[in-house]
């Protein structure tokens, strides 16, 4: 059997710089459009790169294969959910539930506080129930739709959506993320919610001053004629009253109940599908055929909403582009995506690419400052490489955590710290699980709303800021390295 080198620096650098030039040029080349195929491809050529050098290290071709399709079996729950919130995103349309948010929304948010008050709502929802992905699925694509009556920027707005929901999803004792990056560190999952509110807390706070300033300099003054226009074509073609939301409530009922996001989505979505034969009867019969009788009609459009999703014609073509949408076929570039992304992070991983970095990085991470920002750095470099937050906290962390022992570090200093560097940064870079499950539901690029993501953008700051100053760095009696047995 050929024995397995070490891989070099160098190594581990050329499918990075490969899988970097390419995504620029898919960028370059295609604009808008780079996350349909043209990113899938340059991972791909990518993946191929990282293990052509496993091959020149000695890995078997058997070897590398497994090891991607271990990678492709741990995003298998991630395609689910994806695959389900498109049906549900459909089902909600056609039932009225986000038309009816939508028509609230018009009558209740103030345009000056509009971005605020976005990222504060879905802050509170996301906490409650734990989950960024369903808050930015369900009232994350409402607002959007509020932003577009408003005449808002829907830029910001999909930044202050995202903003809130990983603000909420940080601190929920519900959230998964939450809940790994203490397993990993080894600290306690109470302990490390209430030192990461030294961090996210500022940060969220900064974030929200910088929507009410953008929200109170934003020119509204000519959209009372439009918000009239909009909510005309809201009550004529759907029916709008309270009773539309539902299956928002239950929704968010189940993911506090802790029930886990596939089946609580799946209910979701046929809830919404019920909802809309009891209540959009009038809708559902100008857009049924007809010829096999109305209701086999009722039933297909409905079946049909599941996989291709819901549109109308309003007579307005950006509203007909705000109503429609979803389906499980609108995820399935998404999930194309996702495969690739962790088929490279898995081939990465598996020939010790990965770890070439993390060790690079430690010879030069010598105080306690440069240690936290090495890890903030691997995070985020783990989430663009790898493409998933959750290796994106379990890397680094199993990496970093006998260094932090050695420093004298509490456990909990690594676990706020994998947040602050995975968790948030995740849905900043557009082939990662969280980038691109953002782009499709909020139909917004990352690359676009990164830059008004302003917690997710400050809090990393935050956190290399503190801990060159030395501010709530909390510190044990470093662990003594374990001396051999004195020769008898």
């Amino acid at each position: 059997m050929k024995q397995v080198k070490q891989p070099t620096f160098l190594d581990a650098l050329i499918p990075i710089g490969v899988l970097v030039c390419l995504l620029g040029a898919a960028v370059y080349l295609f604009g808008d459009n780079s996350s349909s195929g043209p990113n899938q491809i340059a991972l791909l050529f990518a993946t191929f790169t990282a293990a052509l050098i496993g091959l020149k290290n000695g890995y078997t071709w058997k070897t590398l294969e497994e090891a991607m399709i271990k990678g492709i079996t741990i995003s298998l729950g991630a395609i689910l959910i994806l695959l389900m919130v498109g049906a549900l995103i459909g089902t909600w349309l056609l039932s009225g539930t986000v038309p009816t948010l939508i028509y609230y929304g018009l009558q209740i948010i103030d345009p000056q506080w509009f971005y605020a008050a976005s990222c504060l709502i879905c802050g509170i929802v996301a906490m409650s129930i734990g989950s960024s992905w369903t808050t930015a699925a369900t009232i994350g694509v409402a607002l959007l739709g509020v932003a577009t009556g408003l005449g808002l920027d829907h830029v910001v707005t999909a930044g202050a959506v995202i903003s809130g929901a990983y603000f909420g999803d940080k601190l929920s004792p519900l959230s998964e993320t939450t809940n790994l990056a203490p397993a990993v560190a080894g600290a306690d999952l109470f302990e490390h919610i209430q030192h990461m509110l030294w961090t996210t807390v500022p940060s969220f706070v900064i974030a929200l001053i910088i929507f009410l300033f953008m929200g109170f300099n934003a020119d509204v003054s000519s959209e009372a004629h439009q918000i009239d226009a909009i909510v005309s074509i809201l009550q004529s073609h759907f029916n709008i009253n309270l009773a539309m939301l539902v299956p928002l409530i239950v929704l968010l009922a189940l993911a506090i109940k802790k029930m886990p996001a596939f089946p609580a989505i799946s209910i979701g979505a046929v809830l919404g599908a019920i909802w809309a034969l009891l209540f959009q009867g009038d809708l559902i019969a100008t857009q049924i055929d007809k010829s096999q009788g109305e209701l086999i009609g009722h039933f297909k459009l409905v079946w049909q909403t599941f996989f291709a999703g819901f549109s109308v014609e309003t007579g307005d073509s950006k509203m007909n582009s705000l109503l429609s949408g979803g389906g499980m076929a609108s995820m399935l570039t998404t999930t194309w995506l996702v495969m690739t992304a962790l088929m490279f992070g898995a081939i990465m991983e598996k020939t010790g690419l990965l770890e070439m970095f993390v060790k690079s990085i430690l010879k030069i991470a010598r105080s306690t400052g440069s240690l936290i920002t090495a890890t903030i750095a691997t995070c985020i470099g783990t989430n663009a490489v790898a493409a998933d937050q959750y290796i994106a906290i379990v890397v680094p962390g199993r990496m970093f955590k006998e260094e932090y022992q050695k420093r004298g570090l509490k456990s909990v200093n690594l676990s706020r710290t994998l947040e602050d560097g995975g968790t948030i940064t995740s849905p900043l870079i557009p082939w990662n699980t969280c980038g691109a499950y953002m782009q499709s539901v909020l139909m917004v690029n990352p690359f676009d709303y990164a830059v008004y993501a302003f917690f997710n953008l400050i809090n990393p700051i935050l956190a290399v800021i503190y801990a060159y100053l030395g501010v709530k760095i909390l510190r044990i009696k470093p662990k003594q390295p374990v001396e051999a047995p004195a020769a008898q």
